[in-house]
């Protein structure tokens, strides 16, 4: 028998994760797979179901069924914590704190990868801003050293929500050409988008949501596929008329 595929083999799997406040779905029974080493982007306008399901995934909300499985067994919390790290959008942890105190009280905490921390720097420009308190950076400067405490830690996934959200065209592209640099090998990452450019520019692959539910999961190519087999050809090749072709 030959050995598994690591880009194929998922090195998780979000199980029918359903979430619900009072009569309101916000999240129902979404499935997908993540992959070793790849960039997967969740797909889906503002309201769609996309935090909740990370929130899920991270274990700030508690689902309330489906599960977080790994080689066909759901995660404990310490495992999920051991897998994955959540970051989410619109925080500012730390505000008097200068960013090289939260870069290296969050490696001191999770056993981080030191030997990357120049690299990190380096890519997302943050030097000049070292000694600068957190709640003193401008909202993409937070942006930017957010990701270098979630691309600093140990977790082969790195789990953000919103990563390109407030940046400018120029950043945001910028940004995309960084991260790729540090996916693959032993980091994965699941990146909630709802600028679906800014998700074509970046991601491996793509989970589209829609009002809570998943509409489809794979390539591009894929994607156009299944969007054609369920009569719903898209009226172009791009992720946005995919999209569209399948919620």
């Amino acid at each position: 028998m030959s050995a598994p595929n690591p880009a194929v083999t998922p090195l998780v799997e979000v199980a029918g994760v359903t979430k619900r406040f009072g009569p309101v779905v916000a999240v129902e029974d979404a499935s997908f797979s993540i992959r070793h080493g790849e960039i997967l982007g969740l797909i889906g306008p503002n309201g769609s179901g996309k935090t909740t399901l990370l929130e899920c995934m991270g274990g700030v909300l508690a689902a309330d069924s489906g599960a977080i499985v790994r080689d066909g067994r759901p995660l404990t919390p310490d495992e999920r914590s051991a897998l994955l790290f959540y970051l989410p959008d619109a925080i500012a942890p730390w505000p008097s704190q200068p960013l090289a105190w939260a870069l290296d009280y969050t490696m001191d905490i999770f056993g981080g990868r030191r030997p990357l921390r120049e690299d990190v720097l380096r890519a997302l420009e943050l030097g000049p801003l070292l000694d600068r308190p957190l709640g003193r950076l401008s909202k993409g400067q937070r942006k930017r050293a957010l990701l270098a405490i979630g691309l600093l830690t140990p977790q082969p996934l790195l789990v953000a929500d919103e990563p390109f959200e407030g940046l400018d065209l120029r950043q945001a592209r910028d940004l995309a050409r960084k991260l790729r640099a540090f996916a693959g090998g032993d980091r994965a990452m699941l990146l909630s988008i709802h600028q679906i450019a800014d998700a074509a520019r970046v991601c491996d692959r793509f989970v589209l949501i829609s009002a809570g539910s998943v509409c489809g999961e794979g390539t591009l190519a894929e994607l156009c596929a299944l969007a054609a087999a369920r009569g719903a050809a898209p009226a172009g090749p791009g992720l946005e008329e995919v999209f569209l072709g399948l919620t």
